[in-house]
């Protein structure tokens, strides 16, 4: 992984131009083993490099033959020695032994049909000289990320945002309907940002910029069908398939990179999964990274230790105490580069700093196995959830509750009428988000903080109307874990998970993740999945658990699902934090012109009181929300 940016020029002034080395200087973090730019008429491509494969020839921007086609790419493509091999039978001629190049000879080849051929990670800037167009492109799951934005008639793309604000005439401003999006949703949802100046290259789609004109096509989405597919085949074969398919994805994210790998392994069900694969194809030392915390509530050690004990790694453990978030945080945002309702991103910044201090720059993880085979506690609820629907009065059918959460601390089944309340009431059946709604509708409260000019720009604007009007028109008949799952990977899988939570993390210290579980053949095979061999009853990835269950510690297989969290309110409040006070004053807050300076006052005091102790859940999010977006505020500054 690399940074990318650039800008396309039709008037082709040279002082403009020049603008993209400042823009690539400040990708530096991600690519800290060379620059480069290419200018050429209208059209600067700048670099900055992050050398994985092909060490000695990779350097970029490169081009083909004629020099013709130039690009500027950040990412991996897994299979290129595969369409390599392609390539050259039909007549193309390599410089380089990287993967790069494969995407020059695949256009020249292919057209845009080669984004479809790729197997990887990526963000893409292409120019053709010939037709005098940019293609901006990025990957199906939005591993990578890629902005834009319009200033007059030039268009400027970068990797990270702060690349673009090296321009002095682009505005500042937050976009009142992104941060709408983001306090629903935990995060906006591309093409917008939280500025009103950025765009975000969706992902799945490219963009075609030529003269003064942008085209957006979507070249791949999730494509779930309709309940035809029950009980197809036995879960015996669906688990082989399953074992043979991520096997497959794991080594090819392994070994294919000219540095060594190392992997992140949390100690539950997917890491360990990915780990112990990786334990299958080689005899090498594995080195291995995890977190821990020093409040007991939140810490996994034991069942690390155990699958470390299994497999035999070189394990490093960072443990991460209250303190360490709260000092790190700006930080944190300054990488975001958009609010969070998390701290979580936090320790793994730490956790990223820890792989490169020990001299790594690639780690596989398990990201992505929850949205696919169907782990998080949304879906569970949403199950739930229509299984009360359908007879609300009954308590037999509440009392089902219970199962639902037992890692956590404040367990709502320790209130049945809470509980039945809570899933019962509101509930329509034919509602596509029905799985999502108690999320949005929490975290949507945070809006109620927002200032009299928030509101009023905001009025009419309701980001679960415009998202559920994007679903495919053929979701009413999908399974509702089909459209759960659709929703999940449209909203908090891009924007949060694998950028604030993931890329941002990763690349602020020059690391890139590898992702199996969001290989292609493995997302298809999930999408066809029979429902009931993802969620067995209320028992989450049961077809994982299943298909592994002969290198998985029984610990591990029957430990209650318990989602990576971090302490929030307490990191800010539990000892003095410097920086609080600076940018939740009166003057700080009206200046940020986000929320309503007497709404902040009080939940601050209301965390002070408390030490951050015992909050709600909603606190905890409006705290971490309200903290995140004044640092943000801070940190870029704001002109219209």
């Amino acid at each position: 992984m690399c940074g990318i940016c650039g800008m396309f020029d039709p008037s082709g002034t040279e002082q403009h131009r020049r603008l993209v080395k400042k823009m690539t200087n400040a990708l530096a973090h991600r690519g800290p083993d060379g620059q480069g730019v290419h200018i050429e008429g209208p059209i600067a491509l700048g670099h900055a490099r992050l050398a994985i494969v092909d060490l000695v020839t990779g350097d970029q921007p490169l081009c083909n033959e004629d020099g013709t086609l130039w690009i500027s790419f950040n990412g991996e493509v897994f299979n290129y020695q595969e369409l390599r091999e392609d390539l050259q039978a039909k007549g193309h001629i390599f410089r380089t032994n990287g993967d790069t190049e494969t995407i020059v000879h695949g256009y020249e080849e292919y057209g845009s049909e080669i984004f479809r051929k790729m197997n990887g990670q990526w963000a893409v800037a292409l120019w053709n000289s010939k037709k005098g167009e940019l293609l901006l492109c990025r990957d199906r799951t939005g591993i990578c990320p890629l902005y834009y934005a319009r200033e007059g008639r030039r268009l400027l793309f970068a990797s990270e945002i702060k690349s673009l604000f090296v321009h002095p005439e682009l505005s500042r401003e937050f976009d009142p309907a992104g941060l709408a999006e983001t306090f629903t949703f935990w995060s906006n949802v591309a093409p917008r940002t939280v500025f009103k100046s950025i765009q975000e290259v969706a992902p799945g789609t490219f963009l075609r910029i030529k003269d003064n004109s942008i085209e957006t096509e979507e070249y791949w989405d999730y494509q779930y069908e309709p309940p035809q597919y029950l009980y197809r085949e036995t879960i015996t074969d669906k688990a082989e398939q399953l074992s043979d398919i991520l096997t497959r994805a794991t080594r090819l994210r392994f070994t294919r990179s000219d540095v060594p790998v190392a992997a992140y392994l949390s100690g539950g069900i997917d890491s360990s999964v990915t780990t112990a694969i990786i334990r299958r194809v080689t005899d090498a030392e594995i080195k291995t990274f995890s977190l821990r915390f020093s409040d007991n509530e939140f810490d996994e050690g034991s069942y690390q230790n155990e699958m470390v004990k299994r497999l035999g790694t070189d394990h490093n453990v960072l443990t991460v105490s209250y303190k360490d978030i709260a000092k790190v945080f700006p930080k944190v945002i300054e990488h975001t580069e958009k609010p969070v309702l998390r701290t979580a991103p936090a320790p793994m910044f730490l956790l990223s700093r820890m792989v490169k201090e020990q001299g790594y720059k690639v780690v596989v993880t398990g990201e992505g196995s929850d949205e696919m085979l169907g782990g998080y506690d949304i879906y569970r609820e949403a199950l739930v959830r229509n299984f009360i629907g359908r007879n609300p009065d009954s308590s037999v059918r509440a009392d089902i509750t219970k199962d639902l959460y037992p890692w956590l601390k404040r367990n709502p089944a320790d209130a049945p009428a809470f509980a039945r309340s809570f899933f019962s009431q509101g509930i329509d059946l034919q509602d596509p988000a029905i799985s999502h709604r108690p999320r949005w509708n929490t975290a949507g409260r945070i809006q109620r903080m927002f200032n009299m000019e928030m509101v009023e720009q905001l009025s009419g604007f309701h980001p679960d109307i415009e998202l559920l009007d994007r679903m495919p028109a053929a979701a009413n008949r999908w399974h509702p874990l089909a459209r759960a799952q659709w929703l999940e990977c449209k909203t908090l899988l891009p924007g949060y998970l694998l950028t604030s939570q993931g890329d941002r993390m990763l690349m602020a210290n020059g690391v890139e993740g590898r992702f199996p579980f969001l290989d292609p053949e493995l997302i298809d095979f999930s999408v066809d999945l029979d429902p009931s061999y993802k969620i067995m009853g209320l028992e989450e990835k049961y077809l994982i658990k299943y298909a592994f269950r002969d290198i998985l510690p029984e610990s591990i297989l029957k430990r209650p699902k318990q989602p990576y969290r971090a302490p929030d309110a307490g990191s800010f409040f539990g000892e003095p934090v410097e920086w609080i006070d600076e940018v939740t004053s009166p003057g700080a807050v009206k200046d940020a012109g986000v929320f309503n300076p007497a709404a902040v006052q009080a939940l601050v005091g209301k965390c002070r009181k408390k030490q951050g102790k015992g909050m709600s859940n909603f606190d905890n999010m409006a705290i971490t929300a309200v903290l995140s977006t004044q640092l943000l505020h801070r940190q870029t500054g704001r002109s219209s």
